[in-house]
């Protein structure tokens, strides 16, 4: 496995498609995940340092690992197929140890808030480095301002959804 960390956020300028991207800790492999628009929005609040008034799914999961007395200890990115990414999110629950099935952005936006670290494992990186090499899309970096505008759109003051 290989401590990665959250270098940003990118989107892919051919499908629009918010991408998260990782690298280790060395900067020396970067591992592009596509994902969703509101798990990026999900990560987007952490590096932003977003606080709303009531919690977000994430926050609640954060919540209810800690409530019953767990502590969302590591996620890991554990195996790539067919284009897709599988997680495992780690809780400690003190005398025992369970894994949970996760999508990688769900696991990332909730390492975030639990500031635990993520893991990939060295198989994903080899495997994503290959699909990379066989298709390379084109994507840039966001700049912060530009999620910034999208998380200027919710209020404070507005907490229903809206349909």
């Amino acid at each position: 496995m290989v401590e990665m960390k959250v270098y940003g956020l990118a989107l892919d300028e051919t499908s629009q498609v918010p991408v998260l991207v990782l690298k280790d800790l060395a900067e020396e492999q970067t591992l592009p995940i596509w994902i969703g628009a509101m798990e990026a929005m999900a990560i987007s609040l952490v590096l932003n340092e977003v606080s709303l008034p009531r919690p977000m799914t994430h926050d609640l999961l954060l919540n209810l690992a800690e409530g019953v007395g767990g502590k969302v200890s590591r996620v890991e990115i554990v195996r790539l197929e067919g284009g897709t990414y599988y997680a495992e999110i780690e809780v400690d629950l003190g005398e025992e140890i369970r894994r949970i099935d996760s999508r990688p952005s769900d696991a990332v936006a909730l390492a975030l808030r639990a500031g635990c670290s993520i893991f990939v494992a060295d198989e994903v990186l080899a495997e994503a480095a290959r699909e990379s090499a066989d298709s390379r899309p084109e994507f840039k970096t966001e700049e912060a301002s530009k999620w910034n505008d999208l998380l200027e759109q919710f209020s404070e003051d507005d907490n229903k959804y809206k349909m």
